[in-house]
Parts: C-alpha cells; structure tokens; sequence
C-alpha cells in the first residue's frame, strides 16, 4: 500500500482524492499534521499553485513520503476566466464557499454567456522535489441560482457539459468521473501506480 499525503486541510478535498485513489493508497492530509506551515499561493497559474504547496509540504517529510497538492478553481468565459486562480478567495479576505458564490451569481445577473470550466492541477513532489504534474478540465455552464446540497465552491451553480444536474446534485461517484480532478487525477493515478 502507498502512503500518500495530500497536501490541503480542506477534508472535503481529501475525500473526494481519497475515493478516486482507492484502498492500494493510505491517504492523510495536513490536518495530520497541524504544525506544518500554510503556504502562501502566490503563483500566477494552476500549476504554479499546485507546485507551491507540493514542494512546500514535501520539503518537511526525508526519505519516500510522496506528497501530492493540487489547485483548482473555476474560469467563466464571460468574466474574462474569472475568478481563476483566485477562485477560493474571490470574494476577498476572509472569503467563504457561501460569498464567493454570491459574488460571482451578481456578477453574472443578466449575461446570457454562461460557458465556463472547472480546471485543475496536480503536482507530486517528495523530498522537496517536484516529480510529476496533472491536468484536467471539465467544460460546463453557470446557471442562475444555486441548486443541490452536495459538493463545495462552485458546484452548485456548475453543470457539467452533457448533463442536467449541477454538481452539487450529482451523486459523488458521478462528480468523481466528470470532474476536473478526476481527470487530473486519472493522469496521477496511472503514473502513481507505475513507481
């Protein structure tokens, strides 16, 4: 069994990485780990993110602890790809799934362009060095008001292209094939498998 450590202290995150993994992996978080410093997600891009919390977590573990980060967010075609990178502080300082959520529907009151993707990056490093990096997305449209209690950020107003249900309503099993970072994950995966 691989041990792995994901490096966020967002459990919702860690769960839905974990079920994609599967049991050939023994998955801890940071939460594990409470002493370890936030890092800072300076970067300017995704992968720049992702790479920044892998090596930040990785440098603090010696030997074959293999950490996997991985920065995702939301890109509205009409918002110019808003809120992007900043997805999860959109709203700003102190920012929360509820007001980043409320920001981005007020912004969106009365366009009628409504494509968007959720995007993600994952980065694995061990030892403080970077090994390998993910991506996937996953094409979809903004609808007007929030729908279903599942999920976290965006997946209530985010449905996915090809289907009807927002991801917030998606069953998990379903969210974690179509998703952004299933597909990033996919990628992972095989790679992982083969060390």
């Amino acid at each position: 069994m691989h041990r792995l450590l994901i490096a966020t202290r967002n459990r919702h995150k860690t769960g839905e990485l974990a079920a994609m993994l599967g049991s050939d992996f023994c998955v801890e978080d940071l939460t594990a780990h409470p002493g370890l410093p936030e890092v800072e997600e300076t970067g300017e891009t995704f992968l720049d993110n992702a790479i920044l919390k892998a090596l930040g977590a990785s440098r603090h573990f010696a030997g074959e602890q293999l950490v996997l980060a991985d920065d995702s967010g939301l890109e509205v075609d009409a918002l110019e790809g808003a809120p992007g990178v900043r997805s999860a502080r959109y709203s700003g300082e102190g920012a929360t799934d509820r007001s980043n959520l409320a920001l981005l529907l007020a912004r969106m009151a009365g366009v009628t362009q409504r494509s968007a993707r959720f995007r993600c990056v994952i980065a694995v490093a061990q030892g403080g060095e970077l090994k390998a990096s993910f991506a996937g997305a996953c094409e979809g449209k903004i609808i007007e008001a929030p729908q279903g209690e599942s999920g976290f950020g965006y997946d209530p107003v985010f449905v996915p292209a090809g289907e009807t249900a927002t991801f917030a309503e998606l069953p998990a099993e379903v969210k974690n094939r179509l998703s952004h970072r299933a597909k990033a994950m996919q990628s992972a995966l095989a790679w992982l498998r083969g060390l």
